[in-house]
């Protein structure tokens, strides 16, 4: 895989599986391999314009594809490496990054002979930012089949007059109102990531059914707090 431009990223982590020896020893996203729970999982999420992720136009291919040719593109990338059924949030520091200098577009993706990605994702433009997002990764006996960007449909900001509803399914805000470009609010990105399926062993991956099913519990309620930490301060700027 080509050296792209890696932005400074960082991940928060709660554990919903058995606590398990990591037996996955594959660490680059665009390499093959079956995982159980626990085991570290490495993807990536490169950003680009839209079309930059599609072969003439036509048919959308995974950032690993070198017929893309995304490092020579003005493209960024940022890896993880997640603990498989652990919900994770997942922070892109935007204090020297700004997703519509690239393109303003994301695909999260990992793979080769098997690959997956996700539908390119808006995140920014010049006028607008979406800084918060839920990821889900499926996958089949232990093997990644896709990844999904889930929405609320705005429900997360409805009534806040702070956000903008995109699409009926993004909140954002100005991009004048981040700190690079002249406001007050940290824009870092913040991805919730969870898992569906079941791993190399049949056994089923929860993490997703936590998201989906406890957000009136303690386990929804400490990441509703993490992620407000990445947006309540919209509340009191606008």
């Amino acid at each position: 895989m080509a050296a792209w431009a890696m932005l400074m990223v960082a991940m928060l982590v709660m554990a919903v599986g058995l606590d398990a020896a990591n037996t996955n020893g594959v660490y680059q996203p665009c390499a093959d391999t079956k995982i159980q729970r626990s085991d570290g999982f490495t993807f990536g999420i490169a950003f680009s314009s839209k079309d930059n992720f599609y072969n003439n136009q036509s048919h959308q291919l995974s950032p690993c594809d070198r017929r893309l040719s995304l490092a020579s593109l003005n493209s960024q990338l940022a890896l993880f490496r997640p603990k498989v059924d652990e919900i994770s949030l997942l922070s892109i520091n935007t204090s020297s990054f700004f997703p519509d200098s690239y393109g303003g577009y994301m695909v999260a993706f990992a793979g080769r002979k098997y690959a997956a990605r996700s539908l390119p994702a808006f995140v920014a433009n010049s006028t607008y930012i979406v800084t918060s997002f839920t990821l889900a990764l499926e996958f089949q006996k232990g093997r990644l089949q896709n990844l999904y960007w889930k929405r609320d449909g705005c429900a997360s900001c409805s009534g806040n007059t702070g956000f903008v509803c995109l699409n009926k399914q993004d909140c954002a805000i100005k991009t004048s109102s981040c700190k690079n470009r002249g406001g007050t609010v940290d824009c870092s990105l913040g991805i919730q990531l969870a898992f569906s399926g079941t791993d190399k062993h049949l056994m089923a991956l929860n993490s997703w059914y936590e998201v989906e099913n406890l957000r009136q519990y303690s386990l929804y309620g400490l990441y509703s707090n993490l992620k407000s930490s990445l947006t309540s301060q919209y509340n009191a700027f606008f």
